[in-house]
């Protein structure tokens, strides 16, 4: 057995270099800090090509994959000993070399209504302009509100925020955790209901990943995990795998624990909301990564396989 060192004496978080990732690398950088006091915890910040390519959507330049991989490089050339994700962010297939073995407390997941003119979704009147970068909220809202007018939004919450500022919106869709954690509560005017618009899997919660062989680091960041925030994300993470998740696909997944009793729902849709495909299942918490594979069999069996393979056919190549 190799022994590992009982308290680690440097620690670099790699890290995006925008406001939103920068709060949330140096919650885990106060983490860390006062677990092992007498460790030397820096960040590395970095641009990815997610943060550089703006006058695109996502599901048109590749995908979540985006924000990772440089983050990915600084772990595997050893500048970087962790990387901090928002976990909805993240491929939900790793490649070979890395490990996402820490999921944090999640914070609030539900979708957040912005607007400086309207209370909600349902008093936006016929041709409001919507907000989002999201196919997954694009697609339950336009199911809801076929009237609206959904268009594309990228940049970082700032960024997104002044575009709604100038008029370019009559509102916007946004994550709640990320403005709750900026001291941007204020500006939500609704939360918007996980039955109305069901989250992606995984937000509001934060991932860490290392590389597979640093089991030091592991044992390290053990304490900062956050076990039933977890077991939902295994849950939400498998239905996310088995439906071919990416950014190209509007799905979402959400679980909930209830004593030892795992809930999760799930759906696959058109992203013009005029198919969707909805699923739920509940069980055994141990068996929470099954549990998310049943339901991703139960949408398949619905019709949402004929959806997902129209959507995969379309995604765009490396470098496109």
């Amino acid at each position: 057995m190799i022994a590992v060192a009982s308290t680690p004496q440097e620690l670099v978080i790699a890290t995006r270099a925008s406001q939103l990732a920068l709060w949330q690398a140096k919650h885990v950088r106060d983490r860390l800090q006062q677990l092992y006091p007498q460790c030397k915890v820096s960040l590395l910040e970095m641009t990815t090509r997610g943060d550089q390519i703006l006058d695109r959507t996502l599901s048109k330049v590749g995908g979540k994959g985006l924000f990772v991989k440089e983050l990915e490089t600084a772990l595997l050339d050893g500048r970087a000993h962790l990387a901090v994700h928002s976990l909805k962010d993240v491929p939900v297939v790793l490649p070979e070399s890395f490990d996402l073995p820490i999921i944090m407390e999640r914070d609030d997941p539900r979708d957040a209504f912005v607007s400086n003119t309207y209370p909600n979704l349902a008093a936006l009147p016929a041709g409001a302009i919507v907000g989002t970068s999201s196919l997954r909220r694009e697609s339950q809202i336009r199911e809801r509100y076929p009237h609206l007018d959904i268009r594309p939004l990228r940049g970082n919450v700032q960024t997104r925020l002044s575009k709604l500022d100038r008029g370019d919106y009559d509102a916007i869709i946004l994550a709640s955790a990320g403005l709750r954690r900026l001291e941007l509560a204020e500006r939500i005017r609704d939360y918007i209901s996980i039955d109305d618009s069901l989250p992606a899997a995984g937000q509001g919660a934060l991932g860490i990943e290392i590389l597979k062989t640093r089991k030091d680091v592991a044992q390290w960041l053990a304490p900062l995990g956050h076990e039933t925030s977890h077991v939902c994300a295994l849950a939400e993470r498998a239905v996310s795998r088995a439906l071919g998740g990416s950014c190209q696909v509007p799905l979402a997944a959400f679980a909930t624990l209830d004593g030892e009793q795992l809930n999760l729902s799930g759906l696959v849709a058109e992203p013009d909301g005029s198919t969707v495909y909805r699923a739920q299942i509940s069980g055994p918490a141990d068996q929470a990564e099954d549990l998310g594979l049943s339901l991703a069999e139960d949408l398949k069996q619905q019709g949402a396989q004929a959806i997902l393979d129209r959507l995969l056919m379309e995604q765009p190549q490396e470098g496109q």
